[in-house]
């Protein structure tokens, strides 16, 4: 059995190729961008944001010590905002991979978490700049306050998404309580 985070990175590796584009809309430590920087290459662009500046340091700080900083850029920034502020309208509808890490900053002010709205903002905006074949994951957790709320949300607007569209799946370990859960959405077309 591999973890849930482990296979966010399977299912990304599959249609993010040397040379891609990603997104990290919640940026944390940095474990997925760092994944997606690795996975990108030199020649692919990596867009990361995160609202707290801690963790736009700690993640600079992990790109630099694993020389993955070039094709990396990071912004302190609110994923619900609009992302033309941050990404080239070039790479509209061109985006391989986005990946959400929902919560709050591990080690960091939990007070500060995800929140329903600001994230089904974020993932509507995320399809739009996907590519067909382009894939969308989301670690959601509900153990914490607010978690709860925002996995049933996040996975009440999945539901309403066009199947001839969308292709979506829940990953979940119905014998644990309060499991993270692995939510990915691939785009079949626009």
């Amino acid at each position: 059995m591999i973890s849930l985070l482990h296979q966010a990175q399977v299912y990304v590796r599959k249609v993010l190729p040397k040379g891609g584009i990603a997104v990290d809309a919640t940026v944390g430590n940095g474990n997925d961008t760092l994944f997606l920087a690795e996975t990108v290459g030199e020649a692919g662009w990596v867009y990361g944001f995160d609202i707290q500046a801690q963790a736009i340091q700690i993640t600079t700080k992990r790109l630099k010590k694993a020389g993955q900083v070039k094709q990396v850029h990071l912004v302190q920034y609110p994923h619900q905002k609009p992302w033309s502020a941050v990404i080239p309208e070039r790479f509209f509808g061109k985006i391989d991979a986005v990946m959400f890490n929902l919560g709050y900053l591990p080690h960091g002010n939990r007070s500060i978490i995800t929140r329903p709205n600001s994230t089904i903002t974020a993932c509507r905006q995320a399809l739009k700049w996907l590519k067909p074949r382009g894939l969308m994951t989301l670690m959601l957790y509900n153990g914490h306050e607010g978690g709860q709320e925002e996995a049933e949300n996040v996975i009440a607007w999945s539901r309403q998404l066009q199947a001839d569209r969308y292709l979506t799946m829940l990953h979940q370990s119905p014998n644990r309580l309060h499991a993270p859960m692995l939510m990915v959405i691939g785009k079949l077309k626009n």
